[in-house]
């Protein structure tokens, strides 16, 4: 059985569907509500080194907290990016799933077969 691990967050459509899409497939898996429960620097770290994405392509850059905390600066560095994250999950895209040593983001729900 594969075991996967979702960043989940409950009112968002793609990421329920996500999460049925890795039951259908009958994955073990470990749901993190990351607006409860943030991840640390060192496990966005680790998810950005897995999805080989820069920590801006991880942030939801619509969100109005990514305008007021001015984040759209790019002298801004990846650990002051990361940091943001940590202090304001819900700029973090979503869902993440991780399984087998590997990580894809959710959107479309599909995206996860190709790690499963």
């Amino acid at each position: 059985m594969i075991q996967a691990t979702i960043y989940h967050n409950p009112r968002c459509s793609k990421s329920r569907e996500t999460l049925a899409l890795l039951e259908q497939q009958g994955c073990d898996i470990s749901v993190v509500e990351y607006l409860k429960n943030p991840p640390t620097a060192k496990e966005i770290g680790d998810i950005l080194s897995k999805l080989g994405l820069s920590a801006r392509e991880l942030m939801r850059t619509k969100e109005t907290e990514y305008q007021a905390l001015g984040l759209a600066d790019t002298s801004l560095t990846e650990i002051q990016l990361i940091e943001a994250m940590v202090n304001t999950p819900k700029l973090i895209e979503r869902p993440i799933v991780l399984a087998n040593q590997r990580a894809v983001i959710g959107r479309p729900p599909e995206n996860v077969l190709a790690i499963l």
